[in-house]
């Protein structure tokens, strides 16, 4: 069997998502799982350091019994940047910020609003009216801590850029960390 189909059926067949399979120098096996995501779920639930033991243990066994030839296997969670690759992710982390990169640069397409030849952007993922994608963003420096901000001055105008998933090379979370704990996100409204 493939390599591929031997990680998806061992980590699908524990119950967790497979994020990334990557193979770098020196022989190191790198597998990255999630917990499957439920659309409207309570809470949401987080790999922790005994799921990714469990499915080290289970990744090994098949691999050698496959003969898959490995030095280091290393399997962990996706991470504070984890990457976007499917249209379930994108529904996901819909209101989130990203760091977007495209595959060719944006050219003329943006009526001289932005450069040209720019590739990447970091902004909040929403949904498209035309129901594709785009990043909105605005080009504003951030505000510096105990900066004075004039209230005479106008924020710079917000910017969307709509895209397909064909057009993109790599969307990850952008890793903001908030030291102050995570922020509720905003559950369904009740009466």
């Amino acid at each position: 069997m493939a390599l591929q189909q031997i990680v998806e059926q061992t980590v699908t067949g524990l119950g967790y998502d497979l994020v990334e399979i990557e193979r770098s120098a020196g022989g190191l096996l790198r597998i990255t799982i999630d917990m499957p995501w439920v659309e409207g779920a309570a809470q949401e639930q987080f790999v922790t350091v005994e799921d990714c033991e469990k499915v080290t243990r289970q990744l090994q066994f098949a691999l050698e019994v496959d003969g898959v030839d490995y030095s280091r296997l290393e399997v962990s969670s996706p991470g504070i940047d984890r990457p976007l690759r499917h249209e379930q992710d994108f529904i996901r982390f819909q209101g989130e910020v990203v760091d977007l990169t495209l595959r060719q640069p944006i050219g003329a397409a943006a009526g001289g609003a932005v450069a040209a030849n720019r590739k990447k952007f970091r902004g909040t993922l929403e949904r498209a009216e035309e129901g594709g994608w785009q990043i909105v963003w605005s080009d504003e420096p951030p505000v510096k801590p105990g900066q004075r901000v004039s209230k005479k001055r106008a924020p710079a105008p917000l910017q969307a850029l709509g895209f397909t998933l064909d057009e993109l090379r790599e969307v990850r979370l952008a890793p903001i960390v908030n030291f102050k704990g995570r922020a509720a996100k905003p559950g369904p409204a009740s009466d």
